[in-house]
């Protein structure tokens, strides 16, 4: 990948060459299966996580973002964490749940946007 819209995802989040295409699976590739639109989907996600956690201060070589596709295409976006930042993340995901408690407007999240 090259280009200023790949820079954050070069640089410690996400990545680039065959491995992050390969299916997510043991399994093979599969004739007639659309990796690369799977990949695609996760790049988009793995760019607006990265964005999220460096907007509340996890950012860094502790955080490991990486896009791939799971083996009927769909996208998988890989999240590896340092101890400190998994420590973080859980303090901010608690915090987050917390604040929702109170109203009971946590709701599900949606498989894709």
């Amino acid at each position: 990948m090259s280009g200023p819209e790949h820079e954050a995802l070069e640089s410690g989040v996400g990545g680039s060459g065959a491995e992050e295409l390969a299916p997510d699976t043991a399994g093979a590739w599969v004739r007639g299966v659309d990796y690369v639109a799977g990949w695609r989907e996760a790049t988009g996600a793995v760019a607006a996580l990265a964005g999220a956690l460096a907007s509340a201060g996890v950012e860094g070589p502790g955080v490991r973002l990486r896009a791939s596709a799971g083996d009927d295409g769909s996208g998988v976006v890989r999240l590896e964490l340092t101890v400190p930042a998994a420590r973080v993340v859980a303090k901010l995901a608690s915090d987050v749940a917390a604040g929702f408690h109170g109203n009971g407007d946590v709701g599900a999240y949606p498989e894709s946007r």
